[in-house]
């Protein structure tokens, strides 16, 4: 096996690898989204999981695996035809989990925004389990929404001096929201990767064939 081939192989496992993790992940947070939460940070873990693109990460998960399987033929034989497909469909690949990543980006440039009416909608005993891990009071204000009473917010003028839970609650939002989108963009890294290394074996395999065709005309195939 080439040193090249070798590159290329250790890419489409890294690539198979990358589909498993992302339809994993897409997955069990489906899974997990609807809880009922027991602590604040799920509450808003699991109302930041209900805006991810999960249907979206799966169908690009199944595009992977299909892809995998596109790109078998072309470790297995000198044809060159199945590298190339493969590396089309590799590239639509990229541009998916791209527009994903993008998504998430952008989520978190209106998180404070976009996570108002999921927290206006949630019951007060939610809306007190937030209150009381991230130590605040109302969302906007300690009346918008009107704070629930706890340890946290004992009374309207307690209440006032807390600052509004949409500031801790969009820092934890991106925090979480961060590391998953920089690791959607290391999966379009992985894609890069693959993309390259196809390129490099379809030029070694232009390479060869052209060599044996020069060797056919000089008549020195089999010396």
């Amino acid at each position: 096996m080439s040193k090249v081939l070798l590159a290329y192989v250790v890419a489409d496992g890294l690539f198979l690898l990358m589909g498993i993790f992302m339809i994993a992940f897409s997955v069990i947070v489906q899974n997990i989204q609807f809880e009922v939460p027991t602590e604040g940070q799920q509450a808003a873990r699991n109302l930041l999981y209900q805006r991810f693109p999960l249907t979206a990460g799966i169908v690009n998960a199944v595009f992977i695996f299909v892809t995998f399987l596109f790109t078998i033929p072309g470790v297995i034989t000198p044809a060159r035809g199945w590298l190339k497909l493969g590396g089309w469909m590799t590239t639509v690949c990229g541009i998916f989990s791209l527009i994903i990543g993008l998504d998430l980006w952008i989520m978190t440039l209106k998180t404070k925004g976009d996570f108002a009416p999921f927290y206006f909608s949630q019951p007060p005993e939610i809306q007190e389990l937030m209150q009381s891990a991230f130590k605040c009071c109302g969302y906007f204000n300690s009346t918008s929404p009107a704070f629930i009473t706890d340890d946290i917010c004992s009374s309207p003028a307690a209440a006032a001096l807390m600052r509004p839970c949409s500031t801790p609650i969009t820092s934890f939002a991106n925090v979480l929201i961060d590391n998953i989108f920089t690791a959607v963009f290391g999966m379009v890294g992985v894609d890069v990767v693959l993309i390259m290394a196809t390129a490099c074996l379809l030029k070694e395999r232009r390479e060869r064939e052209r060599f044996r065709h020069i060797d056919e005309k000089t008549g020195l195939v089999g010396f």
